[in-house]
């Protein structure tokens, strides 16, 4: 039994800064982080400035110390574990959640479970799991990528995307279809009874602006090198049936055909591995009909067990190995992309601990807190008043495809295969303007529970999350939930009857930007 006055649920950025704060104000504090490895996505590829675009709007711990401790994966790495021991704060690694036990609304402790990532960092199947001990605390913070303290303590939340009705919001809901691609989409070209090729999901039909379970593309952010030096191949993937690639291979015969510049084929095909450079590491290419990461999944993950989230981080190495492979060996591919794309390996130098492979994937919404307050479009906008923020977010209303499907071209009316959800509303500087987040952002009901605070699985539509979910911002709302935290246990007190004007006061004193 692990007993404290403050439990923070995930190693993330937010986790790590929020530990940080209420240990360094001398609350006992334990972290729990499933994997073996601290700094979620700092650590797995984003750098700390880089979904930053206005560094002067963040303050705190944040500005002042995380931002500090490394631009590349394995320099922040090291550097965060160090930041968290040396405050004082108790780390149990390769621990998640099994259980929560409730006291009325208050949660009263956790039993964990084990959760050791396998070689590739993939987290390890629900039905491999043990028990693993408990922990007891006064208060609660949830700063996972999941939201999963949250869920098991019967927190209602939201997932998928709202419509545009639901909160008056423009671009909420289905979007027209991007990257529309003259592909027949059928195992067996022009049989539509064949079935969709494996890739393609059946498309619901649902008209512009409807909500549905969909939710945006994650990906791993990787490096690639040549130098053998530093190089760990990237092996065949397990399943090599034809039919696993069939559309990837008439996609590069497509766009063979219909590119008539050698070298703007060249950079199409690259932009489907490795991908889109981002700052060192790769990212989703989403101008590409087919790029790094599978589309469909992130819509099973939220809600699934650990053995089919499992299964999602697996089938994100498998597509990559894959598209690796074909790239590198079908006499369908330029020979110079053949050529370069099998001398491509993973950068064991970035990632040492995982064979190049990142120990994070880049799970960019699941579970979304409905709290006390919901952030919508209109916030994001600077169209609200807010007296209760306790930090500011800035970026562009940020959506990687959630989908691909079979669909006729709207003029010509010939099947294709297309990708949608995705936009970029104002790029990453936004509106230009911060917007704040307000405290009830990351407060649930009373009712529901007194004891819990939630930074980054926040209370926020699916478009206001997509321009909130920048980990700069996650981390500024971590050490502000983890003095509200404080405020809580010093007042005896529901976490939501704390003063709040006394909450900003302490914020600024700290150095947040509100």
């Amino acid at each position: 039994m692990t007993t404290a006055d403050l439990c923070v649920y995930g190693g993330t950025p937010a986790g790590c800064v929020a530990a940080v704060a209420a240990a360094r104000e001398g609350a006992s504090v334990v972290l729990i982080e499933p994997s073996r490895w601290l700094g979620g996505m700092f650590s797995a590829g984003i750098k700390p400035l880089q979904d930053c675009p206005l560094p002067e709007a963040v303050g705190g711990l944040t500005g002042s110390e995380l931002f500090g401790l490394g631009e590349d994966p394995l320099t922040f790495l090291h550097a965060v574990h160090r930041w968290v021991v040396e405050a004082g704060v108790t780390v149990l690694f390769e621990r998640r959640v099994r259980r929560v036990r409730m006291d009325g609304t208050r949660i009263a402790g956790l039993d964990l479970e084990t959760s050791s990532p396998d070689a590739w960092g993939v987290p390890l199947p629900a039905s491999r799991s043990e028990p693993a001990g408990q922990v007891t605390a006064l208060c609660f913070i949830d700063a996972s990528y999941e939201g999963d303290l949250m869920a098991a303590a019967g927190v209602p939340y939201r997932t998928g995307r709202e419509a545009r009705s639901e909160f008056d919001e423009a671009p909420a809901g289905v979007q027209e279809p991007t990257n529309w691609t003259p592909i027949d989409p059928y195992r067996e070209p022009g049989r539509p009874e064949s079935g969709l090729l494996p890739g393609i999901d059946p498309d619901h039909g649902l008209p512009r602006g409807a909500g549905d379970s969909y939710t945006q593309a994650y990906n791993y952010r990787y490096y690639v090198t040549a130098d053998p030096a530093r190089r760990e191949p990237i092996t065949p993937p397990e399943d090599l049936r034809p039919e696993r690639f069939e559309l990837l291979r008439r996609y590069v015969r497509q766009l063979a055909a219909g590119e008539p510049d050698r070298e703007t084929l060249l950079a199409r095909l690259r932009s489907i591995f490795p991908g889109w450079i981002n700052s060192g590491e790769y990212n989703y290419e989403r101008g590409s009909l087919i790029s790094i990461a599978p589309l469909g999944l992130s819509k099973d993950y939220a809600d699934g067990d650990w053995d089919t989230r499992s299964a999602i981080w697996r089938e994100h190495i498998e597509h990559l190995r894959g598209l690796h492979h074909v790239l590198s060996t079908s006499g369908e591919v330029p020979v110079e992309i053949r050529a370069e794309t099998a001398a491509l390996g993973l950068d064991r130098a970035v990632y040492p601990h995982t064979q190049g492979w990142p120990h994070q994937l880049y799970v960019r919404v699941t579970r979304r807190l409905s709290g006390r307050y919901i952030l919508t479009h209109r916030d994001v906008q600077n169209r609200t008043t807010i007296d209760d923020s306790i930090g500011l977010a800035l970026f562009g209303v940020d959506v990687y495809p959630v989908r691909r499907i079979a669909r006729t071209h709207p003029e010509t009316g010939a099947m294709g295969v297309a990708t949608e959800g995705d936009m970029f509303i104002g790029g990453h500087l936004g509106t230009g303007t911060p917007y704040p987040v307000p405290y009830r952002a990351i407060t649930p009901e009373r009712s529901d529970c007194t004891n819990l605070l939630v930074p980054v699985c926040l209370s926020a539509t699916h478009i206001a999350y997509a321009a909130t979910r920048m980990e700069p911002v996650f981390s500024v709302l971590g050490e502000s939930a983890a003095v509200a935290a404080l405020m809580a246990l010093e007042g005896a007190s529901a976490v939501q009857d704390i003063d709040t004007h006394e909450l900003q006061r302490r914020l600024v004193a700290r150095g947040q930007r509100l």
